[in-house]
């Protein structure tokens, strides 16, 4: 796909998220307007903001996202299971959760096991699950053994980043995880895209969404 093409159907790539502390009634509202209005793949908001997104878009196709044991990832299994059957009664779509790295860091099985029951539970309801690695803090061969386990444990995406770490998305990390992961799962690049070009890049490299708060900005370049 050209450079040019890619752009006229970058919309269709584009989760519009805002994670911040201080988002606001009136700034959800503009967020489901501008949703609406650019056709984005969907709208990544905070889980209390979830049933408003939920209202407010209606019986249109946008996916409505959430995360879930956010944004450190180190939460018991079942606080994590019980935030998921919140947002999904609320009206999520899809729950990007955050990968227990202190537990991955020790080695522990457990992380697959977390993940099989997340993915278990989404999957009952109709539900997708992204699990988010925090790449920037694990090295490649640490990325790899994420994304195989992810994989093996029934993800249906697994994404680069939180936002809320030193760095994010790079195209190096999404291009392992495209290396290592099978066809069917896919990559969901987030934290520090804000240009077109990048958004671009990424997803030349594999990326098969990108959640950005620079959606608009992207979108109007």
């Amino acid at each position: 796909m050209t450079q040019l093409s890619l752009s006229s159907k970058l919309h269709r790539y584009l989760e519009y998220t805002k994670l911040s502390a201080t988002l606001t009634y009136a700034e959800v509202d503009q967020m489901i307007l501008d949703t609406k209005q650019h056709n984005f793949v969907g709208i990544c908001v905070p889980p209390f903001w979830v049933k408003k997104v939920s209202r407010g878009l209606g019986d249109t196709n946008v996916q409505v996202v959430t995360v879930i044991g956010f944004p450190l990832g180190y939460q018991m299994t079942e606080t994590k299971v019980q935030e998921m059957e919140l947002a999904i009664q609320n009206g999520a779509n899809e729950l990007d959760i955050v990968m227990n790295l202190s537990a991955f860091k020790s080695g522990m099985p457990w992380v697959k096991i977390e993940i099989a029951k997340c993915a278990s539970l989404a999957h009952e309801h109709g539900c997708l699950l992204k699990v988010i690695l925090e790449t920037t803090y694990l090295t490649d061969d640490e990325i790899v053994t994420a994304c195989k386990i992810c994989a093996d444990a029934g993800a249906d995406f697994v994404k680069t980043s939180t936002g809320f770490a030193d760095a994010g998305a790079s195209v190096h990390h999404v291009q392992l995880m495209r290396k290592t992961l099978p066809s069917n799962v896919g990559i969901k690049a987030s934290g520090g895209i804000k240009t077109a070009q990048q958004a671009i890049t990424l997803i030349e490299v594999g990326a098969d969404r990108i959640g950005a708060s620079t959606a608009l900005i992207i979108i109007n370049e």
